[in-house]
């Protein structure tokens, strides 16, 4: 937990939030802050976000209309002629569950991340990127310590983490996976952050690095071509707006399916009195579940198909939330799935396996045609009261987003709780007919009797990572959610 009148960052790893922390107190924005620390997550969170990755950011308060600035991973062209690779199978242990991750070539779209930093600089930021990106690029060659959710994240990803030899001199570099305490480094990530403050975009879509991404994946049955990287862009659009009680909710709208989802969670319990039940909650996330039918992941991608899909209806990723002195506030949320494994000789770049990821892919792997921005569960948002900036939120886990900023926000909303105490309560989660939940949470109501359940043992980064920054009355508050080892720093 961390308070301050400036401003507060809460994100994944302390040198992520201190790096957008340094840049208010240096008077930068909300969004100076959010890409500073987006920066430096690529050398502090390489196995959930980088260069190779994609994400959304959303803008609002302080005047500014809100904005929400799409730069997620696109469905490449995958060739028909045999010489596509196939998808290889990681199991990955949670300890109380098991999850089965696909890497490989065939696992990596189109990333979006150096675009996107771009794109959020030029519109909204008043620093020079290069002076953002500098900090992160010493991070990257100097190396960092894994602390211990690193070092957890990295033992459960050991078996991707050695799957290429390229991945492997950076992991394992002494025939093991890396352990708490020990130094990642990866000079060649650091020369690459410096050429994105410097350059721009371009290299990393139409220049060499692009030219490198394309080459070394062609050889390799990858899917990736200079085409498809050239034409890729950042995309703002209108965020979701909902009214929850005496709230208006912000978050991440179609083609991006979590936000459709999660608004459509808030919606059925908006229908009951506050603050609703743990079964009421629970039946809210079967409710959201149930309608991720193969219609609405095709439709997605309609215009006009989140009006018609809720009112027919109601009558591995970090996350960085900022609000600065100001009321602007910036919500992050990239993701590179948990990596491919593809390390990209002489670029430092990780490449995402986005097209490996079960959870975003129910109608099957490449299934999505080439060119569509992959319908992410990601879902960073912004809870407005009266016209002013309330909370900032989002969260990592695949499709534990929802139900943790679901969670999160009755917390706040309902609960009367702080930020901190809503981020750390513990956590349940509907999927497959099977509830999961962490130990703490209320009893189940009789109507989950028929529903098989999931007992962990203690909180677990299964349940997501939700970091929030809250304004109560003068005051601002953060939270880093422990699950992800994630902190709050203030300006």
């Amino acid at each position: 937990m961390s308070t301050a009148e400036k401003g507060v960052v809460a994100a994944g790893h302390p040198l992520t939030a201190q790096a957008g922390a340094e840049v208010l107190r240096g008077g930068g924005n909300a969004v100076d802050a959010a890409v500073a620390a987006m920066l430096a997550s690529f050398a502090a969170e390489p196995l959930l976000t980088g260069l190779g990755a994609g994400g959304y950011m959303m803008v609002a308060g302080g005047g500014q209309e809100p904005a929400l600035l799409d730069f997620f991973v696109e469905a490449p062209a995958r060739a028909q002629d045999g010489t596509a690779a196939e998808l290889d199978a990681v199991d990955v242990s949670f300890g109380d569950a098991m999850q089965v991750f696909y890497i490989g070539p065939a696992s990596c779209g189109v990333y979006g991340t150096p675009a996107g930093v771009c794109e959020a600089a030029a519109r909204w930021g008043t620093i020079d990127l290069a002076e953002l990106a500098a900090p992160a690029a010493k991070l990257a060659r100097e190396g960092v310590l894994l602390n211990a959710g690193q070092a957890y994240i990295v033992e459960i990803l050991a078996d991707l983490l050695q799957s290429t030899p390229e991945c492997a001199q950076l992991w394992a570099p002494h025939g093991r996976v890396l352990r708490e305490g020990e130094l990642l480094r990866n000079p060649e990530l650091g020369d690459a952050l410096e050429r994105l403050g410097r350059d721009g975009a371009k290299p990393f879509y139409s220049g060499d690095i692009a030219e490198a991404v394309c080459t070394w994946l062609a050889g390799r049955g990858g899917s990736i071509g200079p085409e498809q990287l050239g034409a890729y862009r950042a995309i703002e659009r209108e965020p979701l707006r909902m009214r929850y009680r005496d709230r208006d909710v912000l978050t991440n709208p179609p083609p991006s399916a979590g936000g459709t989802l999660l608004a459509y969670s808030l919606a059925l319990l908006d229908e009951q009195a506050a603050p609703p039940s743990l079964e009421a909650v629970i039946l809210a996330m079967e409710a959201a579940q149930s309608e991720r039918t193969p219609a609405f992941v095709q439709g997605l991608g309609e215009e006009g198909f989140l009006e018609r899909f809720l009112s027919s209806r109601l009558g591995a990723t970090t996350h960085i939330s900022v609000l600065d002195s100001q009321g602007s506030a910036c919500s992050v949320t990239c993701t590179n799935g948990e990596g491919s494994g593809v390390v990209v000789p002489g670029t430092g770049i990780h490449l995402n396996n986005v097209m490996g990821e079960e959870d975003l892919s129910p109608l099957g792997f490449h299934s999505h045609p080439a060119g569509r921005r992959m319908p992410s569960m990601m879902a960073p948002s912004v809870v407005m009261r009266d016209g002013d900036v309330e909370l900032v939120l989002g969260s990592a886990g695949s499709n534990r987003i929802r139900s943790a900023l679901l969670q999160t926000i009755v917390g706040v909303v309902d609960r009367d709780l702080r930020a901190p105490a809503a981020v750390d309560a513990p956590r349940v989660h509907f999927e497959g007919g099977i509830v999961y939940h962490e130990p703490g949470v209320e009893p189940l109501g009789s109507s989950m009797k028929q529903r098989e359940v999931v007992r962990f043992h203690e909180p677990n980064l299964f349940f997501g990572g939700v970091q929030a920054v809250q304004r109560c009355g003068d005051e601002l508050v953060g939270a880093g959610d422990p699950r992800r080892g994630g902190v709050a720093v203030a300006a």
